[in-house]
């Protein structure tokens, strides 16, 4: 028998954009059971909400996805709703886990917690050597505040957490929403609507000249489900895929995959975010035996070709994050 045969999961936020990946991962390994509420169902700002829910499922393990999310943008325009909604919902779920005596729980939190000036790569002991950018520091530190609470809750009650540390994601299913989106559905969606109108340029933000490194949301889910399997430590661990790019040689790379031929206008006006950023995976590998396998390269195409297959559908559900 497996590790997850016997075992009752729930997954928050797995209807959504990491969650769907990782509750398919899951099913694959032979799971029991998985509870995967949505946001409408499931209401996890409320304190209610979150016991209703892990008393009902009973669950062995929880891992905690469901979070208030965006890109630059959202980050800058709601700061104050990602702080009290994502703070919340870790609250009330690691609480209610101690309560009905859940066996592990597996915390998702955002490498927006770093430090803005992280020396490369980020290594998990600089997570507390400063504050983070201003452009999404309310949501790093709400996410970051579910490491706190766990580490607080394992050393008073003995309660198993973990806490992982994921790169930027993407991929298919990813939220193209240009109101609210990263950078990689941003610009994979400028880009074929500029082709199909025939229009000769696009804008993107900041300068391009700041660097961020891309883990494929397949290759996230791996790990976050090989890391509830094997890792016990209270120490945080990054996911990440080791490489590291400019956000201009990014969009150039989007644009040659993407068949486009027009110009690529930057405006310096609009926010880079953090100057530079990749990650040290070592502990991920050698604590659990996790490595990303897709190339940004593979990983954009994959992402390209479902949003080409898929326009429609994800414009009309492009809010849908639960």
């Amino acid at each position: 028998m497996g590790f997850w045969s016997n075992k009752r999961v729930v997954v928050t936020g797995g209807g959504g954009f990491l969650g769907r990946q990782v509750v398919e991962r899951l099913r694959g390994q032979g799971c029991a059971e998985i509870v995967a509420p949505r946001s409408a169902e499931c209401d996890l700002r409320e304190e209610a909400a979150a016991g209703k829910l892990l008393r009902e499922a009973r669950a062995n393990v929880v891992i905690h996805l469901a979070a208030v999310v965006g890109g630059i943008g959202a980050n800058m325009k709601h700061p104050g709703r990602f702080f009290y909604e994502n703070a919340l919902m870790g609250l009330h779920l690691v609480e209610a886990a101690r309560r009905h005596g859940v066996e592990k729980f597996v915390g998702v939190g955002t490498v927006c917690a770093y430090p803005k000036f992280t020396p490369l790569p980020f290594r998990e002991g600089d997570l507390w050597n400063g504050y983070p950018d201003e452009s999404n520091a309310a949501y790093g530190l709400a996410k970051k505040m579910v490491l706190v609470q766990l580490q607080a809750y394992r050393q008073e009650y003995g309660m198993k957490g973990i806490y992982l540390l994921p790169a930027n994601l993407y991929g298919p299913h990813d939220n193209f929403d240009l109101e609210s989106s990263h950078v990689i559905p941003a610009l994979i969606r400028k880009f074929i609507d500029a082709q199909a109108r025939g229009e000769r340029s696009i804008r993107a933000w900041g300068t391009g000249v700041v660097t961020r490194e891309f883990l494929y949301v397949q290759d996230a889910a791996d790990g976050i489900v090989l890391a509830a399997e094997r890792y016990g430590s209270r120490e945080p661990v990054n996911l990440g895929s080791g490489e590291e790019i400019s956000i201009r040689a990014l969009a150039e790379m989007i644009r040659d995959l993407c068949f486009y031929d027009g110009e690529i206008e930057w405006d310096a006006t609009l926010p880079d975010g953090q100057p530079l950023r990749r990650l040290d995976t070592t502990r991920a590998e050698r604590e659990f035996g996790f490595r990303a396998l897709t190339s940004l390269r593979q990983g954009l195409t994959e992402t390209i070709r479902w949003y080409r297959h898929n326009q429609g559908a994800a414009q009309r559900t492009q809010s849908q994050h639960a």
